[in-house]
């Protein structure tokens, strides 16, 4: 799953964490997703996240920081179905161990990864989160490249990948193209076996039921096949708990690499 959970902002009004906070964390539980994906996550509210979660462990700190400082994008991961084997972050910018501003983007973006081992089987994954710029053309261009060369990098023979999260572009752009036309990559929506179910809408700018909108959060997924894939456009009285929809897909390492 991933999802956009919005930040705390004075500016949201009735729309702020405080009065949709149970409404999010009740979504999570009824899911009960094997990893999670987060973006905008505040302080505040990662602290909230892990009292209210906690069959979850989450890696992945403030991008300011790295560590508590600014929004964070981190991963959860359940802690029933799988142990975290590595787990790190890194900005997206020509310099990706330290914090940092990357190109012509408006703030600072990162990916947060973990290598991960199911405990049923012992099938290794390798997933990757992140939250690209709403501005920077050129920044999510890059970050794209700097994704794909990582991956290539650090993916383990007959290890399976999923790369997540709010890309901020639409799949027809070309940052997004650039992460899918080497065919390591698919689109889960496109790859999943049974057509796609809800909205494709994914951005909803906390209206419940949106007639038009973007499609900028997406699941990635290499050597696994995809089961099912579907964006939850729930609403709690006429209230969502998010300015976007969460995004499921159930997959299943194709090739499985075991330890």
């Amino acid at each position: 799953m991933t999802y956009n959970i919005r930040l705390d902002v004075a500016v949201d009004g009735a729309n702020r964490w405080a009065n949709r906070r149970e409404e999010f964390l009740s979504q999570i539980r009824l899911v009960r997703p094997d990893l999670l994906g987060l973006q905008e996550v505040v302080p505040g509210q990662y602290a909230d996240l892990r009292q209210g979660l906690p069959g979850y462990a989450f890696v992945g700190g403030g991008r300011d920081d790295g560590v508590g400082q600014g929004e964070a994008s981190p991963l959860a991961v359940n802690r029933r179905a799988f142990a975290i084997a590595a787990s790190g972050m890194f900005w997206l910018s020509p310099t990706p161990a330290v914090p940092s501003l990357g190109w012509d983007a408006a703030y600072r973006r990162v990916a947060t990864w973990a290598r991960l081992r199911r405990r049923s089987d012992g099938v290794r994954l390798l997933v990757l989160n992140t939250h690209w710029d709403h501005v920077g053309l050129v920044a999510r261009r890059n970050s794209a490249l700097q994704l794909r060369h990582w991956i290539a990098a650090h993916r383990q023979p007959r290890e399976a990948v999923v790369l997540l999260g709010d890309f901020n572009a639409p799949l027809g752009e070309a940052s997004m193209q650039t992460l899918l036309d080497d065919r390591t990559l698919r689109d889960a929506r496109a790859a999943a076996r049974e057509p796609a179910v809800g909205t494709s809408i994914t951005f909803n700018a906390f209206d419940a039921l949106p007639k038009s909108g973007q499609t900028i959060d997406h699941i990635l997924v290499g050597g696994a096949d995809v089961a099912r894939y579907h964006a939850l456009a729930e609403h709690f009285d006429g209230r969502v708990a998010s300015d976007h929809f969460p995004v499921v897909a159930d997959i299943a390492p194709a090739c499985p690499a075991r330890r």
